[in-house]
């Protein structure tokens, strides 16, 4: 499966979790949920996975984690504020780079409305 075909399911399974749920809830009851709605389309699905990175020779174990991993493809960062900013999308990007993936999006459910909450953030090209 592609990064866009799997994408193409994230975006479907935020939005049906969103008009199901609204606005409002803590980022980790979205993200048990939504991990588990990708699960069931048949998705591997990890959660909360340490990313370690190196800075001028020193290794850091635990240099972020990412809210969910997709088929080892697409990264999720999942936020439940009013709005997200500039700076969230290149967090996205950041985790992008250090783990090597090309897609990943950066999903608000504190937006009124999901489609609005959705940024869909490329490292490089897909292929």
């Amino acid at each position: 499966m592609t990064e866009n075909e799997i994408g193409a399911i994230v975006v479907d399974c935020a939005i049906a979790l969103h008009r199901e749920t609204g606005p409002g809830l803590l980022e980790s009851v979205y993200e048990v949920v939504l991990a588990h709605d990708l699960a069931q389309c048949g998705l591997q699905v990890q959660r909360q996975v340490s990313i370690p990175i190196e800075i001028r020779g020193l290794k850091f174990e635990e240099g972020f984690r990412a809210d969910i991993i997709i088929e080892g493809k697409v990264l999720l960062e999942l936020k439940s504020v009013e709005q997200a900013t500039k700076a969230h999308k290149k967090q996205v990007l950041t985790y992008l780079r250090l783990t090597g993936l090309k897609l990943g999006y950066l999903l608000n459910f504190g937006e009124e409305l999901m489609r609005d909450g959705i940024s869909r953030i490329v490292n490089g090209t897909l292929d």
